[in-house]
Protein backbone atom coordinates (compact mmCIF):
# COMPACT_ATOMS: atom_id res chain seq x y z
CA UNK A 1 0.00 0.00 0.00
CA UNK A 2 1.21 3.51 -0.80
CA UNK A 3 -1.50 6.08 -0.26
CA UNK A 4 -0.22 9.60 0.48
CA UNK A 5 -2.47 12.30 1.95
CA UNK A 6 -1.76 16.02 2.35
CA UNK A 7 -4.24 17.62 4.77
CA UNK A 8 -4.24 21.44 5.07
CA UNK A 9 -0.44 21.57 4.82
CA UNK A 10 1.15 24.99 5.20
CA UNK A 11 4.82 25.88 5.23
CA UNK A 12 6.44 29.24 5.86
CA UNK A 13 10.09 30.27 5.88
CA UNK A 14 11.58 33.22 7.73
CA UNK A 15 14.37 35.10 5.96
CA UNK A 16 16.45 38.12 6.88
CA UNK A 17 17.04 40.49 3.95
CA UNK A 18 19.08 43.66 4.54
CA UNK A 19 18.40 43.34 8.24
CA UNK A 20 14.64 43.02 7.73
CA UNK A 21 12.85 39.81 8.72
CA UNK A 22 10.52 38.50 5.99
CA UNK A 23 8.13 35.55 6.01
CA UNK A 24 7.72 33.51 2.83
CA UNK A 25 4.58 31.38 2.53
CA UNK A 26 5.68 28.35 0.48
CA UNK A 27 2.55 26.23 1.01
CA UNK A 28 -0.92 27.42 1.95
CA UNK A 29 -3.34 24.76 3.23
CA UNK A 30 -2.43 22.30 0.49
CA UNK A 31 -4.68 19.23 0.43
CA UNK A 32 -4.75 16.26 -1.93
CA UNK A 33 -4.57 12.46 -1.85
CA UNK A 34 -2.48 10.16 -4.02
CA UNK A 35 -3.93 6.67 -4.19
CA UNK A 36 -1.99 3.43 -3.96
CA UNK A 37 -0.08 2.61 -7.20
CA UNK A 38 -1.06 5.96 -8.74
CA UNK A 39 1.34 8.28 -10.57
CA UNK A 40 0.60 11.93 -9.84
CA UNK A 41 2.48 14.87 -11.37
CA UNK A 42 2.80 18.21 -9.56
CA UNK A 43 3.25 21.11 -11.97
CA UNK A 44 3.32 24.87 -11.55
CA UNK A 45 5.54 27.94 -11.91
CA UNK A 46 8.89 28.17 -10.16
CA UNK A 47 8.43 29.01 -6.50
CA UNK A 48 4.87 27.68 -6.33
CA UNK A 49 5.76 25.17 -3.60
CA UNK A 50 5.76 21.84 -5.43
CA UNK A 51 9.33 20.88 -4.43
CA UNK A 52 8.64 22.01 -0.86
CA UNK A 53 5.62 19.68 -0.82
CA UNK A 54 7.79 16.81 -2.03
CA UNK A 55 10.46 17.48 0.59
CA UNK A 56 7.82 17.51 3.32
CA UNK A 57 6.49 14.20 2.03
CA UNK A 58 10.01 12.77 2.25
CA UNK A 59 10.57 14.19 5.73
CA UNK A 60 13.38 16.54 4.68
CA UNK A 61 11.23 19.55 5.68
CA UNK A 62 8.65 19.93 8.44
CA UNK A 63 5.25 21.46 7.75
CA UNK A 64 4.39 24.60 9.72
CA UNK A 65 0.85 23.23 10.10
CA UNK A 66 -1.30 20.42 8.74
CA UNK A 67 -0.28 16.81 8.26
CA UNK A 68 1.09 14.46 5.64
CA UNK A 69 0.50 10.73 6.01
CA UNK A 70 1.42 7.49 4.26
CA UNK A 71 -1.29 4.87 4.65
CA UNK A 72 -2.67 6.82 7.58
CA UNK A 73 0.69 7.10 9.38
CA UNK A 74 1.79 10.68 9.99
CA UNK A 75 5.21 11.53 8.59
CA UNK A 76 7.83 12.54 11.15
CA UNK A 77 11.19 12.68 9.42
CA UNK A 78 12.59 10.36 6.77
CA UNK A 79 11.63 6.70 6.64
CA UNK A 80 12.14 3.59 4.56
CA UNK A 81 8.50 3.72 3.41
CA UNK A 82 9.57 6.56 1.08
CA UNK A 83 12.37 6.86 -1.46
CA UNK A 84 13.43 9.97 -3.35
CA UNK A 85 15.11 10.70 -6.69
CA UNK A 86 16.54 14.20 -7.20
CA UNK A 87 17.10 16.15 -10.42
CA UNK A 88 20.80 15.34 -10.12
CA UNK A 89 21.43 11.80 -8.94
CA UNK A 90 23.62 12.92 -5.98
CA UNK A 91 25.64 9.71 -6.13
CA UNK A 92 28.59 9.23 -3.81
CA UNK A 93 31.54 9.75 -6.20
CA UNK A 94 33.96 7.37 -4.45
CA UNK A 95 31.55 4.41 -4.72
CA UNK A 96 30.70 2.29 -7.74
CA UNK A 97 27.16 2.18 -9.11
CA UNK A 98 26.59 -1.10 -7.27
CA UNK A 99 27.97 0.30 -4.01
CA UNK A 100 25.75 3.39 -4.32
CA UNK A 101 22.70 1.14 -4.55
CA UNK A 102 24.01 -0.98 -1.65
CA UNK A 103 24.38 2.11 0.55
CA UNK A 104 20.72 2.47 1.53
CA UNK A 105 20.40 -1.28 2.06
CA UNK A 106 23.37 -1.18 4.44
CA UNK A 107 21.63 1.56 6.39
CA UNK A 108 18.68 -0.83 6.76
CA UNK A 109 21.03 -3.45 8.19
CA UNK A 110 21.40 -5.76 5.20
CA UNK A 111 24.74 -7.54 4.96
CA UNK A 112 26.62 -10.25 3.08
CA UNK A 113 25.58 -11.88 -0.16
CA UNK A 114 21.97 -10.77 0.24
CA UNK A 115 23.16 -7.14 0.18
CA UNK A 116 25.06 -7.57 -3.07
CA UNK A 117 22.39 -9.69 -4.74
CA UNK A 118 19.60 -7.26 -3.85
CA UNK A 119 21.54 -4.25 -5.12
CA UNK A 120 22.35 -6.05 -8.37
CA UNK A 121 18.69 -7.00 -8.76
CA UNK A 122 17.72 -3.34 -8.77
CA UNK A 123 20.51 -2.36 -11.16
CA UNK A 124 19.14 -5.05 -13.49
CA UNK A 125 15.66 -3.57 -13.04
CA UNK A 126 16.88 -0.25 -14.47
CA UNK A 127 18.98 -1.97 -17.16
CA UNK A 128 22.38 -1.04 -15.74
CA UNK A 129 23.87 -4.33 -14.59
CA UNK A 130 26.73 -3.92 -17.08
CA UNK A 131 27.74 -0.65 -15.39
CA UNK A 132 27.75 -2.01 -11.85
CA UNK A 133 31.48 -1.46 -11.30
CA UNK A 134 31.67 2.02 -12.82
CA UNK A 135 32.04 5.10 -10.67
CA UNK A 136 29.76 8.13 -11.23
CA UNK A 137 32.30 10.03 -13.36
CA UNK A 138 32.29 7.06 -15.76
CA UNK A 139 28.50 7.21 -16.22
CA UNK A 140 26.37 9.35 -18.52
CA UNK A 141 23.65 11.57 -17.10
CA UNK A 142 20.99 9.00 -17.94
CA UNK A 143 22.99 6.20 -16.35
CA UNK A 144 23.42 8.24 -13.17
CA UNK A 145 19.66 8.76 -12.96
CA UNK A 146 19.12 5.02 -13.43
CA UNK A 147 21.43 4.39 -10.48
CA UNK A 148 19.52 7.00 -8.47
CA UNK A 149 16.22 5.29 -9.26
CA UNK A 150 17.68 1.87 -8.41
CA UNK A 151 19.02 3.20 -5.10
CA UNK A 152 15.62 4.67 -4.19
CA UNK A 153 13.76 1.49 -5.13
CA UNK A 154 16.20 -0.90 -3.47
CA UNK A 155 14.97 -0.05 0.03
CA UNK A 156 11.52 -1.17 -1.18
CA UNK A 157 9.61 2.02 -0.34
CA UNK A 158 5.85 2.23 -0.57
CA UNK A 159 6.14 5.63 -2.27
CA UNK A 160 8.67 6.94 -4.78
CA UNK A 161 9.14 10.73 -4.78
CA UNK A 162 10.78 12.28 -7.86
CA UNK A 163 11.92 15.90 -8.05
CA UNK A 164 12.36 16.77 -11.75
CA UNK A 165 14.40 13.58 -12.23
CA UNK A 166 14.74 14.00 -16.00
CA UNK A 167 15.05 17.79 -16.16
CA UNK A 168 18.82 17.86 -16.68
CA UNK A 169 18.87 15.23 -19.44
CA UNK A 170 18.84 15.59 -23.21
CA UNK A 171 15.51 14.96 -24.93
CA UNK A 172 16.35 11.50 -26.29
CA UNK A 173 17.58 10.21 -22.93
CA UNK A 174 14.60 11.78 -21.19
CA UNK A 175 12.11 10.08 -23.50
CA UNK A 176 13.87 6.74 -23.09
CA UNK A 177 13.69 7.03 -19.30
CA UNK A 178 9.99 7.95 -19.47
CA UNK A 179 9.25 4.56 -20.96
CA UNK A 180 11.54 2.79 -18.52
CA UNK A 181 9.91 4.50 -15.54
CA UNK A 182 6.46 3.31 -16.64
CA UNK A 183 7.77 -0.23 -17.08
CA UNK A 184 9.36 -0.11 -13.62
CA UNK A 185 6.15 1.18 -12.07
CA UNK A 186 4.14 -1.57 -13.77
CA UNK A 187 6.50 -4.19 -12.33
CA UNK A 188 6.96 -2.76 -8.84
CA UNK A 189 3.45 -1.25 -8.33
CA UNK A 190 4.94 1.77 -6.55
CA UNK A 191 3.02 4.95 -5.87
CA UNK A 192 4.88 7.83 -7.55
CA UNK A 193 4.70 11.58 -6.96
CA UNK A 194 6.55 13.42 -9.73
CA UNK A 195 7.48 17.11 -9.70
CA UNK A 196 7.99 18.44 -13.23
CA UNK A 197 7.98 21.63 -15.33
CA UNK A 198 7.39 19.66 -18.53
CA UNK A 199 3.76 19.54 -19.74
CA UNK A 200 4.39 16.59 -22.08
CA UNK A 201 6.12 14.66 -19.32
CA UNK A 202 3.22 15.24 -16.93
CA UNK A 203 0.61 14.02 -19.42
CA UNK A 204 2.71 11.10 -20.69
CA UNK A 205 3.50 9.70 -17.24
CA UNK A 206 0.79 10.69 -14.78
CA UNK A 207 -2.66 9.34 -13.98
CA UNK A 208 -3.54 12.83 -12.71
CA UNK A 209 -1.87 16.22 -13.01
CA UNK A 210 -2.10 18.61 -10.04
CA UNK A 211 -1.57 22.27 -10.90
CA UNK A 212 -0.13 24.24 -7.96
CA UNK A 213 -0.28 28.03 -7.53
CA UNK A 214 1.07 30.06 -4.61
CA UNK A 215 1.34 26.95 -2.48
CA UNK A 216 -2.28 25.87 -3.04
CA UNK A 217 -3.96 23.35 -5.30
CA UNK A 218 -5.33 25.15 -8.35
CA UNK A 219 -6.75 22.30 -10.42
CA UNK A 220 -6.71 18.49 -10.76
CA UNK A 221 -6.69 17.14 -14.31
CA UNK A 222 -7.35 13.45 -15.00
CA UNK A 223 -5.33 11.91 -17.83
CA UNK A 224 -7.69 9.72 -19.91
CA UNK A 225 -4.78 7.86 -21.53
CA UNK A 226 -3.34 6.75 -18.19
CA UNK A 227 -4.84 3.25 -18.25
CA UNK A 228 -4.27 2.73 -21.99
CA UNK A 229 -0.96 4.38 -22.76
CA UNK A 230 0.49 1.90 -25.20
CA UNK A 231 3.75 3.03 -26.77
CA UNK A 232 4.71 6.54 -25.67
CA UNK A 233 5.69 7.88 -29.12
CA UNK A 234 2.25 6.96 -30.46
CA UNK A 235 0.54 8.59 -27.49
CA UNK A 236 1.51 12.04 -28.73
CA UNK A 237 -0.49 11.50 -31.92
CA UNK A 238 -3.70 10.58 -30.12
CA UNK A 239 -6.32 13.34 -29.80
CA UNK A 240 -6.73 12.66 -26.05
CA UNK A 241 -3.07 13.56 -25.50
CA UNK A 242 -3.41 16.91 -27.26
CA UNK A 243 -6.69 17.70 -25.50
CA UNK A 244 -5.28 16.87 -22.05
CA UNK A 245 -2.06 18.76 -22.70
CA UNK A 246 -4.10 21.80 -23.72
CA UNK A 247 -6.13 21.56 -20.50
CA UNK A 248 -2.93 21.49 -18.47
CA UNK A 249 -1.52 24.39 -20.53
CA UNK A 250 -4.60 26.52 -19.89
CA UNK A 251 -4.57 25.72 -16.16
CA UNK A 252 -0.86 26.51 -15.98
CA UNK A 253 -1.25 29.67 -18.10
CA UNK A 254 -4.04 30.92 -15.83
CA UNK A 255 -1.79 30.13 -12.87
CA UNK A 256 1.14 32.04 -14.37
CA UNK A 257 -1.06 35.04 -15.14
CA UNK A 258 -2.25 35.08 -11.51
CA UNK A 259 1.21 34.37 -10.06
Amino acid sequence: MGQVAFSDVSKSFTLTVDGEVQTIQALNRLSFTVEDQEIVALIGPSGCGKTTALRIAMGLETATSGRVSVNGRDIHGCGYDRGIVFQHAELLPWLTALENVMFGLQMKGMRGQELRDTAMQYLELVGLQSGAQRRPHQLSGGMKQRVGIARALAIDPEVLLMDEPFGALDSQTRESLHGELLEIQARTKKTIILVTHDLDEAVLLADRVLVIRNGSLQEIIDVPLAKDRGELPEMRARPEFGETRLRVWHALHDTLMAH
